[in-house]
């Protein structure tokens, strides 16, 4: 009889269940970090916070909160400039696997934040003005993602996206590419 209930332990163990990804109203904690395209990768940067909600068919919410940090270069100093934007949108899944293994989703957000250029020093080292010192900004983006479960809970994410910005005297279309986790919960 022990042998009966050990062999049958041993077969339910070695069962492998799939459990159903990207379920209707499902949430996730995702965080990611990229380079914006530039030429110095060291000092251009973003730090990416988002929360994700599940539609339908491999569908979702997407709800972030970014930190930005680029330089730019003026004589032989380089300026920090950092943004604090906030993002909304949705994203679509344009292909996938049966099991939803590896995804590949497109989105499209709406952006609004708050520049500030050379940490609100508007004098320069050589006694030079800076019209601009920050301000408000806003407009849209896009946003390319490949997906693929590492295990039933946890994603790894390669993104690159695009930022259109009004607002700014700076680069108005900011490319860029990261990796992130997705935590689902």
């Amino acid at each position: 009889m022990k042998k009966y209930i050990i062999v049958l332990i041993l077969m339910l163990i070695s069962i492998h269940g799939y459990s159903q990804r990207m379920v209707y109203k499902q949430k996730a904690l995702e965080v990611s970090v990229g380079m914006l395209a530039s030429k110095d990768v060291s000092s251009n940067y973003y730090v990416n916070l988002t929360l994700n909600s599940f539609g339908r068919r491999g569908n979702y919410w997407i709800w972030s909160a970014e930190f930005q940090r680029r330089t730019t270069d003026y004589k032989q100093w380089t300026l920090p400039l950092e943004n604090y934007l906030g993002e909304i949108g949705y994203s679509v899944q344009l292909l996938s696997d049966a099991r939803k293994f590896i995804t590949l989703n497109a989105g499209l957000t709406g952006v609004a934040g708050y520049e500030v250029l050379n940490r609100g020093d508007r004098i320069l080292s050589d006694g030079a003005l800076l019209l601009n010192d920050g301000g408000f900004m806003f407009g849209t983006a896009g946003r390319l993602s490949l997906e693929t479960y590492l295990s039933d809970n946890i994603v790894l994410l390669l993104q690159g996206r695009i930022r259109v910005l009004w607002g700014t005297d700076l680069d108005q279309f900011r490319p860029s590419s990261g990796i992130g986790l997705r935590i689902n919960f």
